[in-house]
């Protein structure tokens, strides 16, 4: 998966997305960065970094799209260390109630 199917799954997601209050940056190393601004209505979906995130989620593209299509649990995935936030981890379990849905 790349960057530009990530970002489109996540649109495809906004009503899901939407009211999570927060400013997200997906971080997936040399592979990119998807920004999420989920404190507008429809949230603002990017393929570039978001300033000022609320938390910032660092994890492989790979276990990006395990998370979308829920074959990888969030909290799993943090536990197992695939999964690193810098910023509100209170913000970070909101979206994951959202993607593990």
């Amino acid at each position: 998966m790349s960057v530009e199917a990530i970002t489109s799954a996540l649109k495809a997601r906004t009503v899901d997305l939407a009211g999570l209050g927060a400013v997200y940056n997906f971080d997936f190393g040399d592979d990119g960065i998807v920004g999420l601004d989920a404190t507008q209505t429809p949230p603002v979906i990017s393929e570039e970094p978001m300033d000022d995130p609320t938390c910032t989620i660092r994890l492989s593209i790979g276990d990006m799209q395990k998370l979308i299509t829920g074959s990888l649990n969030p909290t799993l995935a943090y536990t197992l260390g695939k999964l690193k936030v810098d910023g509100s981890l209170g913000y970070a379990m909101k979206l994951a109630s959202v993607l593990d849905d």
